[in-house]
């Protein structure tokens, strides 16, 4: 059985397509013949990284969308045009994600490392499930990170508002995606969507930038290609071996165990109801 499976008439939607990690995701479901949707905020750099898919791959199914992931409002109307244009949804892939240096708070009054790389996921996620559980089987794939293991979820604290680092905000950000995997993939048991979550190893992306040039040359230095890097994510989203298996952490393609504190289930409803509250979304809407 071959990692990668042929992905012709599934429809692949990748967050954060138009650098790094996605825009690498996007191109290998694209040279799998998957139909992809980039999902990026700059209209400039996704038609740049869906012109470079197209000549790279051959294909004609790779379009852009745009949306703001920073703005519930945003990620409502995308969700709402994505439905109305799309049948289906086989995989979607949350990998948009944000470093921040110094405490930034979003168009909706959020610290927007936690409303980026946590609470995007989660709305866009569950705005989409209906068409995902039409779709069935179809998959979730949530880009974390290793760095989940410094983070912890205070609830007394999400916004960061008594304390910030840029670090800690951005371990916090991806501790959040592993419970949300964790509890998503419990609520979906039966309907036939897997959600599941990975740490794509040290890679010199763009999230880096907001870091002292000095810095980010000694990352790069240290750091897997976005090549490489890209490679769970796409292993995730394609695989034939993975598509049984949901609510796990994967680390290089190879299921691992994450923190303690990221398969604490009582931590992750938790910071599902806290989500669904900040979000607007019914605590108990993704239920099967």
């Amino acid at each position: 059985m071959s990692d990668n499976a042929n992905m012709h008439g599934k429809v692949c939607l990748v967050t954060g397509a138009n650098s790094g990690i996605g825009r690498v995701t996007a191109l290998a479901l694209a040279r799998l013949g998957a139909q992809v949707v980039l999902v990026c905020r700059d209209r400039a750099r996704g038609e740049a990284a869906m012109a470079e898919i197209k000549q790279a791959t051959g294909s004609r199914n790779v379009e852009l969308m745009l949306c703001d992931l920073s703005s519930q409002a945003d990620i409502r109307r995308f969700a709402d045009k994505f439905k109305t244009t799309h049948a289906r949804l086989d995989v979607l892939v949350n990998n948009a994600g944000v470093y921040l240096r110094k405490r930034t708070t979003t168009v909706d009054g959020l610290e927007a490392t936690f409303a980026v790389n946590h609470l995007g996921y989660f709305l866009l996620t569950t705005l989409l499930l209906d068409l995902l559980k039409r779709s069935a089987p179809a998959r979730v794939v949530n880009v974390s990170s290793g760095a989940h293991a410094s983070g912890h979820i205070n609830f007394d604290d999400l916004q960061g508002e008594r304390a910030y680092s840029g670090v800690r905000a951005y371990c916090h950000s991806k501790l959040a995606n592993i419970l949300f995997t964790r509890e998503l993939a419990r609520r979906l048991a039966g309907t036939g969507v897997t959600a599941n979550c990975l740490h794509p190893g040290a890679v010199a992306t763009g999230i880096f930038r907001a870091l002292p040039k000095p810095v980010e040359a000694l990352i790069k230095l240290v750091t897997l290609s976005p090549e490489r890097g890209a490679q769970t994510s796409v292993y995730l989203a394609s695989s034939p071996k993975v598509e049984a298996l949901t609510g796990k952490y994967f680390v290089r393609r190879v299921e691992a165990t994450p923190s303690a504190e990221a398969r604490d289930d009582e931590v992750a409803r938790r910071l599902w109801d806290e989500s669904a509250r900040l979000t607007g979304v019914k605590a108990d809407a993704v239920n099967h």
